[in-house]
């Protein structure tokens, strides 16, 4: 049973990775002229933007760092399924 909550936090933890690698490419983009009116920008921003608009209070000017606050939570959020949960839960059931 351990091993199956496990297997599912690594899992999430993945798929949290993933979609930190999405909010970089998609922070990148922005130095490319026209990359947000892609295809591929437009489905980017439709991942990334609903996340990012919690941090919109993270600017300088016009410069944001509200990428760099999401990707830090994001991080928090992966090390908790990697590592604290499974600590934690191994302590109760064990």
């Amino acid at each position: 049973m351990l091993n199956i909550i496990i297997s599912i936090l690594n899992l999430l933890a993945d798929v949290v990775n993933i979609y930190m690698m999405i909010i970089v490419v998609f922070a990148l983009m922005s130095w490319l002229p026209g990359a947000y009116d892609s295809k591929l920008g437009r489905f980017l921003g439709k991942l990334v933007i609903p996340f990012q608009r919690c941090f919109d209070f993270a600017s300088i000017g016009m410069i944001s760092f509200a990428p760099v606050l999401a990707l830090a939570v994001l991080y928090i959020l992966q090390r908790a399924l990697v590592s604290w949960i499974p600590t934690i839960l191994v302590r109760i059931l064990s």
